[in-house]
């Protein structure tokens, strides 16, 4: 009970009436939908069943929109991020609206009557308007939501080029003072040349 307050208190207005429809839809698949009769004891027996009374696609279809709605409701309330297309307002309007189009089907496809007349009761209008409701509910999210951002790969890092490279690259103290730089044919040749070279052709002296 603590963490279903705490999921109730951390939804918003929109999330609440959208928890509420959802909700809403799965119990009136428990209220009498049709009315059934039946030939016994030489008169005609009349009685009345659930959703789950004659269960078909319908049925099973409308019970998972709403138990998925009410599921992702609580997991947004909860913290817990996925991503879904168009965002949880568009996918909570389009839940309500295939669950009130499946529901208006099922007027013109109902459980057989074994040659009696099959009734609609109040509970199958209850779940029709229980629809209608998550579709609006959806619709309120939706006008209150931001779009999601478009998932985007990491960029790699640009590679410098030469130039850029160049310009970025260290600068000397000397040049970094505006000194100007050495011409080559003024710089000290290294190693120094000797002060003086003697010839194969003078005689070496001797000293004295």
């Amino acid at each position: 009970m603590t963490r279903l307050a705490h999921t109730w208190r951390a939804m918003g207005s929109e999330q609440r009436a959208a928890a509420i429809a959802a909700l809403s839809l799965l119990v009136t698949m428990f209220f009498p939908w049709y009315g059934l009769q039946s030939l016994k004891s030489g008169g005609i027996y009349s009685h009345k069943i659930n959703a789950f009374g004659d269960v078909s696609f319908v049925e099973a279809a409308i019970f998972l929109v709403a138990a998925g709605v009410l599921a992702m409701v609580i997991a947004r309330s909860e913290g817990r991020e996925f991503h879904l297309p168009g965002g949880d307002g568009t996918i909570v309007a389009i839940a309500g609206g295939w669950a009130a189009l499946l529901i208006f089907y099922r007027v013109f496809d109902r459980p057989a009557g074994h040659g009696y007349p099959v009734g609609i009761e109040w509970g199958f209008f209850l779940a029709f308007v229980a629809a209608g409701a998550l579709t609006y509910s959806g619709w309120r999210m939706r006008s209150g939501e931001r779009p999601e951002p478009p998932l985007r790969r990491p960029r790699e890092p640009r590679r410098a080029s030469a130039a850029e490279a160049d310009v970025t690259a260290p600068v000397s103290p000397a040049r970094a003072r505006g000194a100007a730089p050495v011409p080559a044919r003024e710089r000290e040749r290294f190693p120094p040349a000797p002060p003086e070279q003697l010839s194969f052709e003078d005689p070496p002296t001797r000293k004295q």
